[in-house]
């Protein structure tokens, strides 16, 4: 099918994957869902949403359903660690709309007709989600309604083209009615002109004031502050939601690393010696590399300073010589040798353009067209013969735009040596091509290096001899917490401490530790574990100190916390009675500035509003605008101390206009847009997809 080829070849040249991913918001047709059976265990589920249990194979097939659909639109069949979170992260979206989103909105009321969801692709109001698939436009460029139908068409006898009309669909379907709710909201936040003409007049309305203020940004222990319990429990009672938590863990935990001993240095050293006149001499050093390197043979072309991410020394030595061998460096572990290959003035980026061939003729094609190919009739060749109608920089089909070694199309790295304006053909994994550079930066001196670089191993003597270390600490804790710590004193092994969730993946600077998170979970406190691998480079043995529920953290949990808080709070009201006790009777803030030995301060253009002085606390903005003009006023107890003050003047600007008040509500109306999901989520869904993944 032409739509899907041209899907595949431009997301095959371009940077994404799949444009339509960004969209997130998307079902996939619940009736051709297959069906898992639920486990009637929680901890076999992946979440729940709205009451609906999601299974791990449910979402674990749903998962797989959406990776089939970007393999077809983008042609390839791998994917990375990234990609496989992004499909998750889709997947579990796509279920929140399915079970929780749509049915919400069409409680409101609101719905998507028949006539509606045909607009979205072939009527007047065609959906950004249609409108963004490339797959739908024609040679020219131009959204068309045939491409469209051959896709509806194809899906009644192909699976593939099912599942990506599915996919659309879906994904346009609700993207409608997310539109058409949010537009619900925002009529709700509607400012009538009497609100915005106060918003206007609050913002115009400055104050000039001096002030004193007596720090108390310090919490010392006061005798005389007392926090009673009664009081700790009134405000867990009134402040219960500021305490949900989630299930989590306080863990101690002994890291064994498995790392090169000396002997290994010394024995990876007398290998690499071994090597090095072999690497310094051999006429094939790209086979060399690829037998005896962990850095591979690379075409790259370095300038000076590019070669430091490598190795120090390597970049002095390649910087200050043309040609040669270095002498062996080491980096820790890590033994280095560079011998200079070439020297050459190359620019660092140029301005390329291609036409792309594909099919069984494509490269006896690519040969003639480089033969008739000139500045005047590229771009009309690439109209007619390039697979790759997507790619138009400036205005003109088949301009790639600038490429750097950093940024270039897989294949293309012969153009940073390429002439300007000399066609020639470059086959990659895309096709045969015809390409040209047209401008190039100003050359500079680079150099074309080959690095012979080696990690030490760690020999099968020294991992055991690390393994068993931590078997013995295992083996001695005999599975219980006291038992752990013991051992760690007496014997020195340092045990972190850590708080964990389950979506716990790094403990420390060591990550992909999520087995380590798992076997906590299922341990109760004071148990502690076997040996655990962890990326073949750590062993780990750690113990359960506490386990915290889900839910409201009990008091007992928080009640230091809670404390401290009401402490700080009563502090700092005292903080300021004291401060009146010591001013009264003083009519003017030099003599309270004298009083407390600190100085009289000022500020202007304090204002009750969106707009107020950055520098000022809300308590201090919110006394100033309820004070009398001339008037001393205070103390006012703020966070960094208690204040006393003078509003000297008024003023009434103009500088905050009715624009600036539209462009205030529409930041509200984003914000609000913002929060409509999280709230909805807030009550309905479990998320307990970091148990899995």
């Amino acid at each position: 099918m032409a739509a899907l080829e041209t899907i595949r070849t431009k997301f095959g040249i371009g940077a994404s994957l799949i444009i339509a991913f960004g969209l997130l918001l998307f079902l996939v047709n619940p009736s051709d869902i297959i069906q898992t059976v639920q486990s009637t265990s929680s901890k076999n589920d992946v979440g729940k949403i709205n009451g609906k249990s999601i299974s791990y194979l449910q979402f674990d097939n749903e998962v797989r359903q959406m990776d089939e659909v970007r393999k077809m639109i983008s042609g390839t069949t791998s994917s990375s660690d990234e990609d496989q979170a992004q499909l998750r992260n889709v997947t579990w979206q796509n279920l929140v709309d399915r079970y929780l989103v749509i049915p919400t909105i069409e409680k409101a009321g609101i719905h998507v007709g028949q006539k509606e969801q045909e607009d979205l692709f072939v009527g007047d109001n065609i959906s950004p989600v249609a409108s963004s698939f490339y797959g739908f436009y024609d040679e020219d460029g131009n959204y068309s309604v045939d491409r469209v139908r051959e896709l509806v068409e194809g899906a009644e006898t192909n699976e593939s083209y099912r599942m990506i009309r599915d996919y659309l669909f879906n994904a346009s379907l609700t993207n409608r009615y997310n539109e058409k709710y949010i537009s619900l909201f925002n009529a709700g936040t509607y400012v009538n002109a009497l609100e915005r003409k106060r918003a206007i007049e609050e913002n115009n309305t400055t104050a000039s004031v001096d002030f004193v203020m007596a720090p108390g940004t310090y919490f010392p222990e006061d005798s005389t502050v007392v926090v009673s319990k009664a009081e700790v429990e009134k405000y867990y009672n009134g402040h219960k939601e500021a305490f949900r938590q989630v299930a989590n863990r306080d863990v101690r935990y002994a890291v064994f690393e498995l790392k090169a001993s000396q002997a290994d240095i010394a024995a990876a050293n007398a290998k690499f010696v071994g090597l090095y006149d072999e690497f310094a001499s051999t006429d094939n050093v790209r086979s060399f590399l690829q037998k005896n390197s962990d850095r591979k043979w690379d075409d790259s072309w370095y300038k000076e300073g590019e070669l430091r991410s490598v190795n120090a020394d390597v970049e002095k030595f390649v910087s200050a010589n043309k040609e040669g061998v270095s002498p062996i460096f080491q980096d820790g572990t890590t033994f280095f040798a560079a011998r200079i290959m070439d020297n050459a003035n190359l620019p660092d980026s140029v301005y390329v353009r291609h036409i792309m061939l594909v099919g069984t003729d494509a490269q006896h094609l690519a040969d003639s067209l480089v033969k008739v190919v000139n500045k005047n009739n590229f771009s009309t060749l690439a109209n007619l013969y390039s697979a790759d109608k997507g790619n138009a920089q400036d205005g003109e089909l088949g301009n790639l735009g600038w490429m750097t070694k950093n940024i270039m199309i897989k294949g293309f790295e012969p153009v940073l040596e390429a002439k300007v304006g000399v066609p020639f053909v470059l086959n990659t994994q895309y096709g045969s091509h015809v390409v040209e550079v047209t401008k190039a930066t100003k050359p500079v001196a680079k150099k074309k290096v080959a690095v012979f670089e080696k990690e030490t191993a760690i020999s099968k003597e020294t991992e055991r001899a690390i393994s068993e270390e931590a078997r013995l600490l295992a083996v001695r804790s005999q599975g219980k917490l006291d038992n752990f710590k013991t051992v760690c004193d007496t014997t020195g092994i340092y045990a972190r401490s850590q708080n964990i969730t389950e979506a716990t993946d790094s403990y420390g600077a060591i990550s992909h530790a999520k087995e380590v998170t798992r076997w906590a979970f299922n341990n109760k406190p004071g148990k502690v574990s076997d040996v655990i691998p962890v990326d073949n480079k750590y062993y780990f043995v750690v113990a359960v100190e506490n386990a915290h529920k889900e839910g409201i953290a009990p008091m007992k949990d928080v009640y230091e916390t809670i404390r401290s808080q009401v402490y700080r709070e009563k502090y700092i009201e005292k903080h300021a009675q004291d401060v009146a006790s010591q001013i009264e009777g003083l009519s003017s803030l030099e003599a309270v500035a004298e009083k407390l030995n600190t100085p009289v301060s000022s500020v202007t253009d304090v204002t009750f509003s969106t707009n107020s002085a950055p520098t000022t606390e809300p308590a201090f903005v919110g006394a100033v605008a309820s004070a009398k003009e001339g008037a001393l006023s205070g103390p006012v107890a703020g966070i960094m101390g208690a204040y006393v003050f003078q509003v000297n003047s008024r003023e009434m600007g103009s500088y905050y206009t009715e624009e600036d008040a539209k462009a205030a509500q529409t930041r509200f109306v984003s914000y609000y847009d913002q929060m409509i999901l999280p709230i909805m989520m807030d009550k309905t869904v479990k998320d307990n997809r970091a148990r899995f993944y």
